[in-house]
């Protein structure tokens, strides 16, 4: 039985000394506080949690998480606060923030180098330190908000690229033995921005291996705009980076990269996953989109596994929501750059987010009898 725990409120009279503390724990030091978790997400949205700690070291992960476990509380393991949601009540448990350091580079053989980093090394930044050293294979992958440690268990991708291509092996803290263990990533379920790890608490990720070449070239560009942007074929190699100037150039025109003076990047990024019809179903809704839209536009559509991947962004619009809406006035509106990203624009909360949210999804199913399913990982928050 989960034991929920009272919310301890810092008491007005406390010294300075005391207060910073209780505000800015020691590592591995946790603390009650009613400082909201909105100050370690990017949508900066979400209420406070009962118990915080900053885990600086892997052991310090595997302590909390264990005293935890033993005691019954429930656990919020938070990395960079990219991809998650959380409730205006916030979190009624332990919250462990990751925040260790630490990469390693290990030449294996014919050109291949294997790349360890902690989970909670910042992933722009590893993939940054990749690119210096001509290190080919994540370059794609630049300019994702996030904690490296995040990235297989979504199965982070953008440009073509996923995780899943380059991921050799992941540290996992096992809850259930509370020991650790390597894990190969073809053990891992990983599949379109999804894992055995999402939605699944029986495992905390430690560390992460990749597999890159030491050839200095990008992998091949697959997708389309990113071969336009360069001005190559699809299927071409270009510098790393000169790949990763040309992605951080398309997210920065998309507001996705995150910049504190620019409201369209307070957001969870990608707030649906682009959706995937079954082959028996694909006809069917292509057709019921062409008499909505006319029979001259090109639907944006893509062989997946499962079926064929459609263009979300462009669904949404196409069902009636530009970019900016519903308007300036309100506290949450699409990006004015990109549809699919959901916008704080300041005194907002997790309601309203979750408000427009349902009037997207619900709008899109209706129009075109498509469901979309929301990216980032909702805490103690619903769009049912």
């Amino acid at each position: 039985m989960v034991r929920r725990l009272p919310l301890a409120i810092v008491n007005p009279s406390t010294s300075g000394a005391e207060q910073a503390r209780r505000e800015n724990p020691r590592p591995g030091e946790p603390t009650s506080q009613r400082v909201p978790l909105a100050n370690h997400t990017t949508l900066r949205l979400g209420g406070p949690p009962a118990e915080l700690v900053v885990a600086e070291r892997p052991e310090e992960i595997a302590d909390a998480v264990r005293a935890a476990d033993a005691a019954g509380k429930r656990l919020l393991v938070l990395g960079g606060g990219s991809n998650v949601v959380i409730g205006d009540a916030g979190f009624d448990g332990l919250v462990v923030r990751i925040a260790t350091r630490g990469c390693s580079y290990d030449s294996i053989s014919d050109g291949r180098v294997q790349l360890t980093v902690e989970a909670g090394e910042d992933w722009d930044d590893v993939v940054a330190d990749t690119v210096r050293k001509g290190l080919g294979g994540l370059e794609c992958l630049s300019g994702i908000p996030g904690l490296t440690g995040a990235t297989p268990v979504q199965n982070v991708g953008a440009y073509g690229v996923e995780v899943a291509e380059r991921l050799v092996s992941v540290d996992l803290l096992d809850r259930r033995s509370g020991q650790v263990r390597t894990v190969p990533a073809e053990d891992l379920g990983l599949a379109y921005r999804s894992s055995v790890l999402k939605h699944n608490d029986e495992a905390v990720v430690l560390r992460v291996r990749f597999l890159l070449r030491d050839d200095g070239l990008s992998e091949p560009i697959k997708y389309a705009e990113l071969a336009r942007t360069l001005g190559v074929e699809p299927g071409e190699q270009v510098g790393v980076a000169e790949a990763r100037e040309a992605v951080l150039e398309l997210r920065r025109g998309k507001g996705m990269l995150l910049d504190p003076e620019d409201r369209d990047t307070w957001s969870a990024g990608s707030f649906f996953t682009n959706p995937v019809v079954p082959p028996d179903e694909v006809d069917a809704v292509l057709a019921r989109i062409r008499e909505r839209v006319g029979p001259e536009q090109r639907i944006p559509q893509f062989p997946a596994p499962g079926g064929t991947k459609l263009s979300a962004a462009w669904l949404i619009e196409r069902a009636g929501f530009p970019k900016g809406y519903p308007g300036e006035e309100a506290p949450v509106r699409l990006s004015t750059k990109h549809t699919l990203a959901l916008t704080n624009r300041g005194g907002a909360t997790t309601e309203d987010l979750l408000a427009l949210a349902r009037e997207v999804r619900d709008g899109v199913r209706k129009a075109f009898g498509v469901s979309l399913v929301p990216e980032p990982v909702l805490v103690d928050c619903s769009l049912e």
